[in-house]
């Protein structure tokens, strides 16, 4: 295997939340036409996870799972650093790309983007984009820890050999906040729309929703479930 060829570490978030009258919808984004991986179809917020995920001072700002348990998680093969920075690279980049930060704060209490906070919150996405701050400045100057136990464990996928640009994803599952709400676009997002699992299948059944197999996968298991209860009665670990 060529270093081109070797697969880089991701992590992907499937953002659930109530449908009206009953069920469960999730959040899919459109990739910009123009983008090397994934142009113009649709798929979950995610990205890389990049070396800074795994660093001790970002771990320590991190809620609700230990590394040595995000490594009984992910697997042995990955050292405990590595393991929970699946979880970081997952709530960075799903705050990168839509908006929304899965966070507590520094002693575990529940934290609420109020309106005040919103407005600083948005300020410092745009900081984060412009790459004039990182993530870890802005937990630390809001006070502010990953939320790692809100996220669920729920599928893993690596891109066929054949391709030369290639991914070892771990697919994640999360509760929209009550109090936040996804951006409709960003850089690495042209279009984005809830859909029940159903309504998704059957566009991409009529050519109206493209997307890869692992998408594809994803939505046909949460088809089968009936609410978000019992999506996270099944995934969460430790259930």
């Amino acid at each position: 295997m060529t270093e081109r060829q070797k697969p880089r570490r991701a992590a992907t978030v499937i953002l659930l939340r109530d449908a009206e009258p009953r069920g469960l919808e999730v959040f899919l984004t459109r990739r910009p036409d123009d983008m090397a991986f994934l142009g113009g179809m649709y798929c979950f917020p995610g990205g890389t996870v990049r070396k800074e995920d795994c660093s001790a001072s970002i771990l320590r700002r991190c809620h609700g799972l230990t590394p040595n348990d995000a490594r009984k998680i992910v697997g042995a093969h990955f050292a405990p650093n590595e393991a929970l920075g699946f979880w970081i690279a997952a709530i960075r980049e799903l705050f990168e790309e839509v908006g929304i930060l899965l966070a507590v704060k520094e002693k575990g209490e529940r934290w609420a983007a109020e309106p005040i906070d919103k407005t600083e919150l948005a300020k410092k996405h745009a900081a984060l984009l412009e790459k004039s701050s990182s993530f870890q400045s802005l937990l630390e100057s809001d006070g502010l820890l990953c939320h790692a136990s809100n996220l669920a464990y729920f599928s893993y996928w690596r891109t066929p050999s054949q391709f030369s640009l290639r991914f070892d994803t771990r697919f994640f599952l999360a509760a929209l906040p009550a109090d936040q709400s996804p951006l409709p676009a960003s850089p690495e997002v042209a279009h984005s729309l809830w859909l029940t699992p159903d309504r998704a299948l059957h566009l991409f059944a009529k050519d109206e929703l493209p997307m890869i197999f692992p998408t594809f996968a994803s939505l046909r298991t949460l088809a089968d479930f009936d609410s978000q209860e019992s999506v996270f009665k099944e995934f969460r670990h430790g259930k």
